[in-house]
């Protein structure tokens, strides 16, 4: 017997990816819900043309975004997916079977990254496993924003589905180096109302060995130009993370001693 499943989605400004995501789980779906933080774009009429669950929803930051989506489904049994993802034919058909046959508490599945217009294959950029099919009665979202991840109860079981989830991640350079700068926020923020401090030589370590990791270690030279530019722009997102931390302290210092 099949177990019902519902389908989450999280959106801002989606209207040249979210079409595609839907369309790829409409054959597996029972219930598609899609959470929006107010879009001033075309997201709102795709959504409602394609006839899924839309509820409008003030953004406080990715995790409560998904775990406020989770709340919405009509059954427990939840894959989550983002606006820029899709599954691969591959992928949808393993779902299926796994529905028709569910022995685990969740399911994790294969990323595969577009990277203005190219398959990404290295730089530690695949197979970029995700836990994104789960039995939602069994945990929550959880992490550090903007790095969400579902986190299931101690020892819980988890299976891999063959296939993989299709990320349309970037289409410009220039819309990766806006994501570094905005995610390099985010993240130096959460670190700053925990007190993390981070030395300047530990900074310039990270930077250097963030960029020979991904493009020697994990091999992002074979993915030629692009592997080349990933491997520097994470190099450059870990140095944003911690020059921004810092300069938060220190504006912390001034206002205090004034």
């Amino acid at each position: 017997m099949k177990i019902p499943l519902s389908v989450t989605v999280i959106t801002f400004n989606e209207e040249l990816n979210i079409r595609r995501c839907l369309d790829s789980v409409k054959d597996i779906a029972d219930d598609i819900v899609v959470v929006d933080s107010y879009s001033s774009d075309e997201t709102v009429e795709i959504c409602r043309e394609l006839g899924v669950q839309f509820v409008s929803h003030v953004f406080e930051g990715h995790i409560q975004q998904k775990n406020f989506a989770v709340g919405q489904a009509k059954f427990p049994h939840i894959l989550s997916l983002d606006a820029d993802e899709a599954l691969s034919d591959t992928l949808r058909d393993n779902i299926k079977i796994v529905l028709e046959n569910w022995i685990a508490d969740g399911y994790t599945m294969n990323r595969l990254n577009n990277y203005c217009g190219k398959w990404i294959r290295h730089a530690g950029w695949y197979p970029d496993r995700k836990l994104r099919l789960w039995d939602s009665r069994k945990g929550k979202w959880t992490g550090q924003n903007p790095h969400d991840r579902f986190e299931l109860e101690k020892d819980s079981r988890i299976g891999h589905i063959r296939g993989d989830i299709l990320h349309y991640s970037y289409p410009s350079i220039s819309q990766h180096i806006e994501q570094i700068n905005k995610f390099s926020t985010i993240s130096a923020s959460g670190k700053f109302e925990k007190g993390k401090k981070i030395p300047l030589f530990v900074t310039i370590l990270r930077t250097w060995f963030t960029f020979i990791k991904k493009f020697i270690l994990k091999l992002g030279f074979l993915d030629g130009y692009y592997g080349y530019i990933i491997s520097r722009l994470s190099a450059c997102g870990v140095f944003l993370k911690d020059i921004k931390l810092r300069e938060m302290h220190r504006n912390n210092q001034h206002t205090k001693a004034e």
